[in-house]
């Protein structure tokens, strides 16, 4: 395949892993459920800031990657919390889980893991004293020291919130997308993405040990890193930024979560005259066509982009 002039994410292994789906030779792995957020800032130049982080050239998913910070589902999620905001009921309905005490924990674990994965990669976090409340500091070793509890699973996120009293506050995050890893990738996600905005008062801290670097950078001038090919994204990432092009602050955006679609969007490919055709329903600038030997050559780590605020050096994934 001829080099991909922006920064699309293409693994090189992928088009043997087709074929092998294609031929009935791969098992596709079940998805595991997971939860990203993209955390906004208003800023004095013009829309809001979106906090991004690069994934390690070391890590096997995406290495080299700007995300958001997120992860999987912890079983755990599931456990009792105290709540605010939206019932798990109507969060249910909204992801798409149906209706049944089944579904309203499966959506309390997805809403759980957005803002746990938040606070741990990010140290944000979106609860309060009360459902009108929000935390205003999480710095400090004891915050530090709980985080650092929650990354290692030797604390869950409901006995971290009931230990300090505090509530979940759902109602500040807004369901924006739903992204399925393609079927011929090993380590699949069913990935429901969220926006939310910087809580008054907190600051973001690059303290996960899976990424070297985060900035603040505003949507379209993160999609122009990528359109020039100087900062490699997976598809959901670039789709979910332009998405975010069209708001002025963090408040429209959040507003205008309740009427994204929600359906779920996974790629497909198929043997075509002697080619692979691999894209993304409803997403046309992802499509791709290689011939089945060919792939792209691996790629380093994209720099730091321009940012609206410095880079800082550390760790974080998504």
């Amino acid at each position: 395949m001829s080099s991909t002039p922006n920064g699309q994410w293409y693994p090189p292994e992928w088009p043997a892993r087709i074929r092998a789906l294609a031929h009935g030779e791969l098992t596709p792995a079940a998805p595991r459920r997971a939860a990203t957020v993209l955390l906004l800032r208003d800023t004095d130049a013009g829309g809001p800031a979106v906090h991004m982080l690069r994934r390690r050239t070391s890590m096997a998913f995406a290495g080299g990657a700007y995300a958001y910070p997120g992860g999987s589902v912890d079983p755990r999620d599931e456990r009792p919390v105290a709540w605010a905001g939206p019932s798990r009921a109507a969060w249910a309905g909204r992801l798409g889980f149906g209706t049944g005490a089944e579904a309203e924990a499966a959506a309390q674990a997805v809403v759980c893991a957005a803002v746990r994965e938040t606070f741990e990669e990010a140290g944000v976090l979106l609860a309060g004293t009360s459902a009108g409340t929000v935390v205003a500091d999480t710095t400090g070793d004891d915050w530090e020291a709980d985080r650092a509890a929650l990354v290692a699973h030797e604390l869950s996120f409901a006995d971290f919130l009931d230990r300090r009293g505090l509530v979940l506050r759902s109602d500040l995050l807004g369901a924006w997308a739903r992204w399925i890893t393609p079927e011929f990738e090993p380590r699949r996600y069913d990935t429901w993405f969220f926006v939310a905005a910087l809580p008054e008062g907190q600051r973001t801290r690059n303290v996960s040990t899976e990424a070297d670097r985060t900035v603040w950078i505003r949507p379209a001038e993160a999609a122009a890193g990528y359109d020039r090919g100087e900062l490699l994204m997976m598809p959901p990432t670039i789709s979910t930024l332009r998405g975010l092009e069209a708001y002025g602050t963090a408040a429209e955006t959040l507003a205008a979560a309740g009427g994204r679609d929600l359906a779920p969007v996974l790629a497909q490919a198929e043997l075509k005259d002697g080619e692979i055709v691999l894209s993304w329903p409803g997403h046309e600038e992802f499509t791709k066509h290689l011939t089945p030997t060919e792939g792209p050559a691996p790629r380093s780590a994209a720099p730091a982009p321009p940012s609206t605020t410095a880079s800082t050096t550390g760790d974080s994934p998504a």
